[in-house]
């Protein structure tokens, strides 16, 4: 089998003339739409890192805008970089090493200097300005800025890189080479013992890796990595084997039942062993704690349930597409670059507002998302910006 099967294209599923299956396209909008709910979760309650944060002390609020949270980290940057790899051959294939690596660079490493030497600074200053009352001048702040290298949420983008490079290198050492064609969709028993693999790797790479630690100044978070580079492999592989094909309604419907016994029924077990044992959140994050690995085998198989089963259930009940999914599709990826701005100047404008953040949060989130789609379909009518993103 020679390296042309390896990249061979997906089967056809409702494919467009752009080579986009319109149910993945359209689970690419949700995948985008939770990113930036998730930024405003963090803003207004939820634990994790964000450029400006207003923490609602209510318990009650903070439970399920931290379930939210977990259940998200669980899969969507995890299903973006097997989105992103199951095209990643066909485009290989079709362009080539040289032009392959070229428009990589271009449409990933120019979203990032652009991030890192003209968003950051402006994110960094609405914050400082606004949230710190640093009465100063954006080029008076400039005059004392030194975190030029900081790609911020742009470091999906940065691995994506990193991995696509890492995919053509290796390629080009294996041209001419055979390689094995995994076509059957996996099993069940298969699907488990992946997950498996996935919480001891997660757990272990957590023990030096904690969750909250960041590689500056790329921004990976090292403890989520085992996930990312073994869903990029399997969407190599699962291309090559043309599983989204193979994927039923029966078993996204079967996977869809597991994934909510893990969401209501296993998460309030851990919260309540969590209590019982009076254990700090931080248990939960890594260092080798017993907790971390009971965490990272429900944060694992919620995950990979809910992946299967956006695939199975989008496969059958989400595959058309409306004129105006196509404009929000096509508008996804300025909102992942873009969305920052656009959550921080909310975040900024009702700071004054004197409510409970929980409140804020069902103010913004919504305006967040619409802002969000509205600003980058507007910056891709210009030329130079549509060429690129």
């Amino acid at each position: 089998m020679s390296i042309q099967t390896f990249v061979s294209p997906p089967a056809n599923d409702s494919i467009t003339q752009t080579g986009k299956i319109l149910y993945i396209d359209n689970l690419k909008v949700l995948l985008t739409v939770l990113v930036v709910l998730h930024h405003t979760f963090i803003t207004y309650g939820a634990p994790g890192g964000w450029y400006y944060a207003e923490k609602t002390t209510n318990l009650g609020a903070q439970i399920p805008m931290t379930l939210f949270v977990a259940i998200n980290q669980s899969f969507f940057m995890g299903f973006f970089f097997f989105i992103a790899a199951y095209f990643t051959g066909p485009s290989y294939c079709k362009k080539g090493a040289a032009r392959f690596t070229a428009d990589r660079l271009k449409r990933l490493g120019i979203p990032l200097v652009f991030y890192s030497f003209i968003l950051s600074p402006v994110l960094s200053y609405l914050v400082y300005r606004f949230a710190q009352g640093n009465n100063i001048t954006y080029f008076q702040y400039l005059s004392g800025f030194h975190s030029w290298i900081d790609f911020g949420v742009l470091w999906f983008v940065a691995a994506l890189l990193l991995f696509s490079l890492l995919y053509a290198g290796i390629m080009q050492l294996l041209k001419g080479i055979e390689v094995l064609s995994l076509g059957q969709l996996p099993h069940t028993q298969t699907i488990i013992l992946f997950i498996l693999t996935l919480v001891l790797g997660s757990y272990l790479a957590r023990c030096v890796f904690p969750i909250g630690w960041v590689l500056k100044p790329v921004g990976f978070q090292l403890g989520h990595f085992v996930q990312y580079i073994a869903l990029f492999v399997l969407g190599i592989v699962a291309c090559n084997g043309q599983w989204l094909s193979k994927v039923s309604y029966k078993m996204g419907k079967g996977f869809a039942v597991m994934a909510f016994v893990m969401i209501v029924i296993v998460f309030p077990i851990i919260y309540f062993v969590k209590v019982a044992t009076n254990s700090p959140a931080e248990t939960f994050n890594g260092n080798g704690h017993w907790q971390s690995l009971m965490y990272a085998g429900w944060e694992q198989f919620t995950g990979m349930f809910i992946i299967i089963a956006l695939l199975g259930l989008a496969k059958q009940k989400w595959n058309s597409q409306t004129s105006f999914m196509k404009t929000l599709s096509r508008s996804a990826f300025g909102v992942y670059i873009f969305h920052p701005l656009v959550l921080i100047s909310l975040s900024m404008l009702f700071r004054p507002w004197g409510i409970d953040p929980a409140v804020k949060l069902l103010v913004v989130a919504p305006l967040a998302v619409a802002g969000s789609f509205g600003l980058a379909h507007l910056l891709l009518k210009i030329p130079g910006v549509k060429a690129v993103i």
